[in-house]
């Protein structure tokens, strides 16, 4: 019993400060924006969501959490984000411009030349992702970039 105490003591000591040279820095606050509600994957991230919290943070391992509200919104979530917790970095991405199975505009331009086509998105993106698109005619596969007005871009390399 004695040494789980001392464990935890130490433990504890361990968090609270950081040992940066030979010296020890305690653990710092900070306001982090984390949500008021359970927010689910596929849930988007708006102002009303958020509310501002305090924490006492190790200056070296808050590189995890999203400290910035502004960059959350508009976000969704990635994974189930819970009332009063930090946000972590990987627990949030951009919405997805396009939808596995839709219909999509497959657009190829280089020069002068634009072939413009609609196909079956294979795969889920967000704007800049690579995904999957197919023909439905000739069931031709092509790879492109997402872009802003939910079109594929597809090019020769």
């Amino acid at each position: 019993m004695i040494r789980h105490v001392l464990w935890a003591a130490r433990l504890a000591a361990t968090i609270a400060t950081v040992t940066v040279g030979s010296r020890p820095v305690p653990a710092t606050d900070l306001t982090l924006p984390v949500p008021t509600i359970v927010l689910y994957p596929g849930d988007v991230i708006r102002d009303g969501l958020l509310v501002d919290r305090d924490f006492s943070f190790d200056p070296m391992a808050t590189g995890g959490v999203i400290g910035d509200r502004s960059v959350l919104l508009g976000k969704i979530a990635r994974r189930t984000l819970l009332p009063g917790k930090p946000i972590p970095v990987n627990g949030v991405g951009e919405p997805k411009v396009v939808s596995n199975g839709a219909q999509v505009k497959v657009v190829f331009s280089e020069g002068g030349l634009t072939i413009t086509t609609y196909g079956a998105a294979l795969q889920a993106g967000s704007v800049g992702d690579l995904v999957k698109v197919r023909n439905p005619e000739s069931g031709i596969i092509v790879t492109g970039t997402v872009q802003p007005d939910g079109s594929v871009r597809v090019s020769d390399s």
